[in-house]
């Protein structure tokens, strides 16, 4: 990987975009430590610094201040970091099923797919200021949202312009960290999205750790839970790398005078086809119960019974139920994300319109059950993989109490490994690209 890199940076145009990318993600770092208006940033940092050690907390929040590298929860201007454009992607690639409009849009090619993209962006505006909005509400209570009794006020003023005013601020931070994002993936290196997301973790990845010594004071610890870290993510990317290649022949035929065809080819079936994106899903359920709780809870301690059982079930990570129910919300989005993506039926007909087929099946429906079989088989090892990734924060907290600080699981590996892997790819073919180019010459 650092030889790319550096075979990178010796080519002139490929130095330019990854400096003009390094840039970039400086100017998002530096807007993730600007307070919002009318937020009491030394305040901020003392609810932080007090919050409970060792504490699940709420993981829908968990995750977009992860995704946020930690913007969140200093209410910065980037607070919302890129959530709301992940949403608003996941949002209209599942319409794509649902409304026939956006399904003929994505099968008009580049044009279809420049008109999904603008309906993208206004959804991600729509989602910020609505995300925007309620976590201003959440700010009016920071002993909850902090985890802190002692965190009482971190906003200068509750008023309604004030509050008009901090969440007008947030959305145009969501703006602008999309218009970031298209500027790396039009004129820097990768998609822009995703580096920023890897930049949000990778940025809380050694404060993660150093979180581990600072609180046990243990060496020894320290050093076990990056060799273990190492292993896991050994064992992720030797997962992410994972396919099954499914054989296609094209038959011959004649143009003309020339004869086309003849050659064979592969469909890559992943073992992970679903990536992050059941994590989310499930992490996004499990947060409706917490968010109900926490809305309806007594500060006398006069619950309703149902309350208490959410409270001591489905919100700390080391009860067995809170896992047992993560797990099955996995397993499931996996395998409903995977069918919803993935069109067995519109494969085999690509495949029967020109003239391909895989050897032994018959082209047609034969074809689409082969398919159909197979991606199922597949997706059964790729779910428990992803149920397993997603378990192991929640182990650790059980084991050594570091739920928030366990860095080695969950989305965060998976996103830090996936887009690793894709932005080293993209370099080296543009590196060839440049050799070619050369030779020709």
């Amino acid at each position: 990987m650092l030889s790319v890199f550096t075979r990178a940076f010796k080519t002139p145009d490929l130095r330019r975009k990854l400096l003009f990318t390094l840039g970039i993600v400086m100017l998002f770092r530096l807007g993730t430590f600007v307070p919002t208006p009318n937020v009491n940033y030394t305040a901020v940092q003392e609810c932080i610094a007090g919050a409970r050690q060792g504490d699940a907390g709420n993981q829908l929040l968990g995750m977009a201040n992860l995704f946020s590298g930690g913007a969140l929860m200093q209410l910065s201007i980037f607070a919302l970091g890129i959530m709301p454009y992940i949403t608003a992607s996941i949002i209209v690639q599942l319409l794509t099923v649902v409304i026939p409009r956006f399904e003929a849009l994505k099968q008009e090619g580049q044009q279809g797919q420049a008109k999904m993209t603008q309906y993208t962006r206004y959804l991600t505006i729509a989602l910020a200021v609505l995300q925007s909005a309620t976590f201003v509400t959440f700010a009016q209570n920071p002993s909850a949202l902090f985890g802190n009794a002692n965190c009482t006020q971190i906003l200068y003023r509750d008023t309604i312009v004030d509050t008009v005013f901090m969440v007008l601020t947030m959305t145009a931070g969501t703006g602008l960290i999309m218009w970031l994002g298209e500027l790396i993936t039009d004129k820097g290196v990768g998609n822009g999205m995703s580096l920023l997301i890897f930049t949000s973790i990778t940025a809380t990845f050694p404060g993660s750790l150093w979180a581990i010594q600072q609180r046990d004071g243990r060496w020894d610890l320290f050093i076990l839970v990056i060799i273990i870290g190492l292993l896991i993510m050994t064992a992720v990317v030797f997962v992410e790398q994972s396919q099954r290649r499914i054989p296609v022949q094209y038959a011959k035929k004649m143009v003309g005078r020339q004869m086309y065809g003849g050659t064979s080819t592969y469909i890559p079936i992943k073992v992970n086809m679903a990536n992050v994106i059941p994590i989310i899903f499930a992490s996004s359920m499990l947060a409706l119960p917490q968010m109900v709780a926490q809305f309806q809870s007594d500060p006398q301690g006069n619950n309703p019974a149902y309350i208490d059982w959410i409270n001591t079930y489905l919100v700390q990570g080391d009860s067995p139920i809170y896992m047992a129910v993560y797990t099955i919300l996995i397993l499931f989005f996996t395998f409903f994300y995977v069918s919803i993506t993935f069109n067995p039926n519109e494969v085999a007909d690509n495949m029967k319109k020109y003239g391909g087929f895989i050897p032994g099946i018959r082209a047609g429906r034969p074809t689409a059950e082969y398919l159909r079989y197979v991606i199922t088989r597949i997706t059964v090892p790729g779910a428990i993989y992803l149920a397993l990734v997603s378990l192991i924060p929640l182990i650790a907290f059980v084991l050594i109490g570091a739920n928030r600080d366990f860095p080695f699981g969950g989305a965060s590996i998976l996103i830090m490994v996936g887009v690793g892997l894709d932005t080293v790819k993209q370099i080296e073919s543009q590196l060839q690209q440049h050799h070619y180019e050369g030779f020709l010459r």
